[in-house]
C-alpha cells in the first residue's frame, strides 16, 4: 500500500488539527529541487515584460498564453497496455486554444536580449524556490540562444552564476547549473556542445542533462558526449522513461551514459527486474506530479505512488514551475494530500534530495546535517502527526 500515516482517526476536530500540522510540516520542511528548467521558471509577468522589451509578436497576451499552456500527448496507441493506464482522451480542464510548453519556452528564449535578462530570470527562479522552503536548487540551462551568440555559452553560465550569487546573499540558498543536451540534435551536435561545456570549467556548472521529448532521440545516441562529460568530472542525468513507455532507456542511461540520477523515470514500472535493480542501487528519480500535459496528471500521480510503494528512491521536483504552474511546495502538498505519502516518507525524500545533489562532498554533508536539525525542530514543534 502507499506509505501513509498510521495514526488512527479521532474526532473531526482532532483530525482537522492533525491535518493542519501535517500541512504546516510539509510546507515548511527544507527541500532540494534537482530537476528544474531555467526557462520554465519564468512567470507570465516577467515574460510579458521581456517580450515587450524585445518587441516580440505574440498571438495572444502573455497571461493568456501561460494560462493555456497544455502540451498535447503523443500517439495514444503507444500507451494502450502500460501498467499504470495512461488517459487516452482530453482532460476536464483542457483550454480551447492550447499552447505547448515547447512553444512557450521558445518565446522566452527569443525574448532574452542581454546577460542581465539571464541573471534576472535566474535570481527570480531562486526567489520563487525560496518561497517553497527550497534550500538548494539545480537549474537545467539550454545552449545560448542565437540572438545572444556573442555572449557565448560561457557568458551564459557567468550570467546565471551572477543570479545564483545574489540568491546566496539574499536567501542563504545554494545552487548549481546543469548544461542540457537537446536530444532532437545529432550525436555530433551534442558532442560539440559538451566540448564547449568542458572547455572552461565553472564552479557552478556541476553536470549535464538530456532534455526534450524522449521519442526524439534515444539515449545511446549521446554516449560519446556523456563519456566526454564524465571524463571531465561532470555529473550526469537524463530525462528517461517519461514519454517512451519502456524501462530499457533508463538502463541505457545508467549503464552507457553513466547517469548519477534519472529525471522522471515513470515507465521503469513496466519492468519488474528494472524496478528491483533501481531499488537495490537506490537510483535517484526526480519526479513531478504536475505536467503541461493536463490529461496525464492523474497518470503521473498514480505512477509516483506506485514508484514510492515499490521502494524506489523518488525525489520530488518542480520541472517547469512558472509554466505549469506549480511549485516545489505544491508538489510536496500533492504528494502528502493526494498521493498519500506520510510525513516520515516526505522527510526521507527531503534528505534523499540533498544526498543526490551535486554539491561538493563537504558542502553536501554540511547541508544534510542542517536539514536533519531543521526537520527535527519542525517535528518537535508540530508533532504528533
Amino acid at each position: 500500500m502507499t506509505d501513509t500515516t498510521t495514526a488512527q482517526p479521532g474526532t473531526p476536530a482532532t483530525d482537522a488539527s492533525r491535518a493542519e500540522r501535517v500541512a504546516a510540516y510539509v510546507a515548511r520542511m527544507p527541500k532540494t529541487d534537482l530537476h528544474c528548467h531555467l526557462i520554465g521558471t519564468v512567470s507570465a509577468a516577467t515574460f510579458a515584460e521581456l517580450a515587450r522589451n524585445a518587441g516580440l509578436d505574440l498571438p495572444d497576451d502573455p497571461e493568456t498564453i501561460w494560462r493555456d499552456i497544455n502540451s498535447l500527448p503523443p500517439d495514444p496507441a503507444l500507451y494502450r497496455n502500460t501498467r499504470i493506464p495512461v488517459p487516452q482522451g482530453q482532460g476536464p480542464d483542457e483550454p480551447e486554444r492550447p499552447y505547448s510548453l515547447f512553444q512557450a519556452s521558445e518565446w522566452v528564449n527569443a525574448a532574452l536580449r542581454s546577460a542581465d535578462d539571464i541573471t534576472r530570470i535566474t535570481y527570480e527562479a531562486f526567489a520563487a524556490a525560496h518561497r517553497s522552503a527550497t534550500r538548494h536548487l539545480e537549474l537545467q540551462i539550454d545552449d545560448v540562444p542565437p540572438q545572444l551568440a556573442s555572449l557565448g555559452f560561457h557568458g551564459l553560465v557567468d550570467a546565471c552564476a551572477d543570479g545564483i550569487r545574489l540568491a546566496e546573499r539574499d536567501f542563504g540558498m545554494t545552487g548549481r547549473l546543469i548544461a542540457s543536451i537537446d536530444r532532437s540534435h545529432s550525436a555530433e551536435q551534442a558532442l560539440e556542445f559538451v566540448r564547449r561545456v568542458v572547455a572552461r570549467p565553472h564552479e557552478y556548472l556541476a553536470g549535464i542533462g538530456l532534455v526534450n521529448l524522449e521519442l526524439a532521440g534515444p539515449p545511446e545516441r549521446f554516449a560519446e558526449a556523456y563519456r566526454l562529460a564524465g571524463d571531465a568530472g561532470l555529473r550526469r542525468t537524463a530525462h528517461s522513461s517519461e514519454h517512451a513507455p519502456v524501462a530499457i532507456n533508463t538502463a541505457t542511461c545508467l549503464d552507457l551514459l553513466g547517469c548519477d540520477r534519472i529525471d522522471h523515470g515513470y515507465y521503469v514500472l513496466e519492468d519488474e527486474v528494472m524496478v528491483e535493480r533501481c531499488r537495490a542501487e537506490r537510483v535517484p528519480f526526480t519526479v513531478i506530479s504536475t505536467t503541461s500535459r493536463r490529461s496525464w496528471r492523474p497518470w503521473r500521480r498514480a505512477s509516483i505512488a506506485a514508484m514510492a510503494e515499490a521502494g524506489l528512491n523518488v525525489i520530488l521536483a518542480s520541472d517547469d514551475p512558472g509554466m505549469f504552474p506549480t511549485s516545489l511546495a505544491e508538489e510536496y502538498r500533492i504528494a502528502s494530500e493526494d498521493i498519500g505519502l506520510s510525513p516520515a516518507r516526505l522527510r526521507e525524500m527531503s534528505l534523499a534530495g540533498i544526498d543526490a545533489s551535486w554539491l561538493p562532498d563537504a558542502e553536501r554533508a554540511e547541508a544534510r546535517a542542517r536539514f536533519e536539525r531543521e526537520l527535527d525542530a519542525l517535528e518537535a514543534e508540530l508533532r504528533p502527526f
